[in-house]
């Protein structure tokens, strides 16, 4: 396999967490370092590290029942051991509040930038994902 292809396969594997909803896979495709950072497109929008961006990427994939995605356009630089992919995303689910039972449909149109290391296969360091307005 390629190095762009494992890259790819990274990426594709973050978002497949929503449908599957197999959380443990987070902590293998996330470098737990003190250099990672994070920025998402739902609050809070500060700048989060490994512990709590897990803690908030759990609870948002748990929270989204029928989770879809779609990457476009995506555009991978390697430089050496360091990568940095860009892409443009479609998300959608059903957004379920389990106090009120009650559900309400999202779609999310955005984009996002990962920064991955190769120690020793490919791991993500840094996220950032924006929603585009409509």
């Amino acid at each position: 396999m390629s190095e762009t292809e494992q890259i790819i396969n990274v990426i594709e594997k973050f978002f497949e967490i929503g449908k599957t909803k197999n959380l443990a896979s987070l902590r293998e495709i996330q470098l737990d370092d003190p250099n990672f950072s994070s920025f998402s497109d739902v609050p809070p929008y500060e700048l989060q590290d490994y512990s709590t961006t897990l803690v908030l990427e759990e609870l948002r994939f748990v929270s989204i029942s029928d989770y879809d995605y779609e990457i476009t356009n995506p555009k991978i630089s390697i430089f050496g051991d360091c990568a940095v992919v860009a892409f443009e995303l479609m998300q959608k689910g059903m957004l379920i509040d389990n106090k009120a039972y009650t559900g309400e449909h999202i779609i999310i149109h955005g984009r996002g930038t990962f920064v991955l290391i190769k120690k020793p296969t490919w791991k993500i360091v840094h996220i950032h994902l924006s929603k585009i307005k409509d």
